[in-house]
C-alpha cells in the first residue's frame, strides 16, 4: 500500500524525529511505500534531505496523482487520516489508525 503524507505536515508544528518514526514504521513494519504530496517539492525536500527525512520516502508526488492511505490536514480524499501535526504525542495514535485504515480495505 502507498502512504501519502502531504507537505505540510513535514513542517512544524510536527516533530521532525516523529516524522521520522511515523515513516520508518510504515516503511519497515507496514511495508508502505511512502510518498509526500506537494505540489512545490523543492522547498521540502531542501528541508528534509539533511535531517534524513528521505530515508523511508520513496519520492515526492503530485497531489491526486496517487492512489493510497493519505495522511494530511484536512478530508480531501476518502481513506484520509486527518491530523495537525505529528508528535510524539500522537505518533501512535496516528500508527493505530493507519493501520486500522488498512485493515477496512
Amino acid at each position: 500500500m502507498t502512504l501519502i503524507i502531504r507537505d505540510r505536515l513535514v513542517n512544524p508544528p510536527t516533530w521532525f524525529p516523529s516524522f521520522r518514526d511515523l515513516t520508518l514504521y510504515c516503511h519497515i513494519f507496514l511495508r508502505d511505500d511512502v510518498v509526500i504530496e506537494s505540489n512545490d517539492p523543492d522547498p521540502y525536500y531542501r528541508w528534509i534531505k539533511p535531517q534524513g527525512g528521505m530515508d523511508f520516502v520513496a519520492e515526492f508526488v503530485r497531489p491526486g496523482t496517487e492512489d493510497g492511505l493519505r495522511l494530511d490536514t484536512e478530508p480531501n480524499y476518502p481513506r484520509s487520516v486527518i491530523t495537525e501535526r505529528i508528535a510524539p504525542e500522537n505518533v501512535h495514535h496516528l500508527i493505530r489508525q493507519i493501520q486500522g485504515c488498512r485493515r477496512s480495505t
